[in-house]
């Protein structure tokens, strides 16, 4: 039987805490919601956490051997684990080794397909969910499978570094299958429900609910070195022992570097109640962070928020929102379908629409290798 809204929203949501801190109001019919402070915030306080009402892992992020439990998105590998395969050294060892907080003895498989769950209670939680529907069993590793070819398919056309993932929709139908189509129908009627679940699966539904998850799915990034980093840093120790500590990690994270780049974490997305009501702004009051090591979403002040304020995070990371507003605004067109018009935006529309010094650099780079063949390509990619 489903759950009722409000019996999924606590679920989900820290109710009591975002019940006295936020509400959603109806802005006009360009910006559609967003969400207002009702209480003075300061500065560094975390507005609410929420989890999220569906999530999944990234494919090509999986494939490459980041292993997170198929629920939360918990590391499944210790930081010790970790920092091996990262640096690429084997035999590397940790200090510290009792500040990971990955508690393999408490790993379970799915019985019949073997997908790994950091606990049984996300094992049961994804079964009663949507894992009943999506288990593979003795196929999990049949490439002539459906699911196993749609993410095939999926992975042939979107490369790292990824921002969405065909299972977050998969998942979303699974659930609805599963029996749990009202907590489906509070988030998603506004977008696409009409009361007939086929639209999904024709295809002017079917765009419709991938521009939902585009538009609205949440980054998620777990890591349990990162973890064992913050817990190393909050360590007291004598001075000559800490800069020791410093200096090998500083080493590690070079040794990382060198050997397997900038992707660190877990990584997936997901889709959350109440922040997808957040609006974007270039000069964001508040952004979305996982200090858990799993899916669970805090909101916290980057600054004081007034009673009756917008509360915005940005869909732009911190080199894209120094960027000239012509280069924001690209980003956002085709990655998010719209033109910003928050303050950083307005006070700079007397600007030349000129890139920015490193988008040039790396068009001119693209410019120079294009073939007919790449445009093609890009045609077929830019989804």
């Amino acid at each position: 039987m489903a759950a009722p809204v409000d019996d999924m929203f606590s679920l989900c949501v820290d109710a009591g805490k975002a019940a006295s801190s936020v509400e959603v109001r109806f802005i006009d019919n360009l910006k559609g919601k967003g969400l207002f402070a009702k209480r003075s915030i300061k500065k560094g306080d975390t507005i609410f956490t929420e989890r999220p009402l569906v999530s999944a892992q990234f494919l090509w992020n999986s494939l490459y051997k980041y292993r997170a439990c198929d629920y939360c998105l918990r590391a499944l590998e210790t930081a010790e684990e970790n920092a091996r395969r990262l640096s690429g050294n084997p035999a590397l060892i940790l200090p510290h080794p009792e500040l990971c907080g990955v508690r393999p003895e408490l790993h379970q498989a799915c019985p019949q397909c073997q997908v790994m769950y950091c606990s049984s209670e996300c094992r049961q939680a994804a079964a009663d969910q949507y894992h009943r529907v999506l288990c593979l069993g003795p196929s999990q590793e049949d490439p002539d499978h459906p699911i196993n070819k749609l993410k095939d398919a999926w992975r042939s056309v979107h490369y790292p570094p990824e921002t969405s993932s065909i299972m977050l929709m998969a998942r979303m139908v699974a659930v609805v299958k599963q029996g749990q189509l009202t907590l489906l129908h509070s988030l998603f009627s506004t977008a696409l429900y009409d009361d007939h679940l086929n639209r999904w699966f024709l295809p002017e539904g079917f765009r419709s609910l991938f521009a939902l998850v585009g538009t609205n799915g949440q980054g998620i990034g777990t890591s349990s070195l990162s973890q064992w980093v913050h817990a190393c840093d909050a360590l007291e120790l004598p001075a000559q022992q800490r800069e020791h500590l410093d200096s090998f990690i500083d080493q590690l994270y070079k040794d990382i570097e060198k050997e397997t780049g900038d992707f660190l974490n877990c990584e997936g997305s997901g889709l959350y109640l109440l922040q997808s009501s957040c609006n974007h702004s270039c000069t964001p009051n508040a952004e979305a962070s996982f200090p858990e090591n799993n899916f669970l979403l805090h909101l916290c002040a980057l600054s004081d928020i007034n009673p009756g304020e917008e509360i915005c995070i940005s869909y732009l990371d911190c080199c894209q929102r120094d960027r000239s507003r012509h280069s924001r605004h690209k980003i956002l067109r085709e990655n998010y379908l719209f033109a910003c018009a928050c303050v950083k935006c307005e006070s700079q529309r007397d600007e030349l629409d000129v890139t920015s010094e490193d988008e040039e650099e790396e068009e001119g780079g693209e410019a120079e290798g294009e073939t007919e063949g790449d445009e093609m390509e890009e045609e077929m990619t830019d989804v």
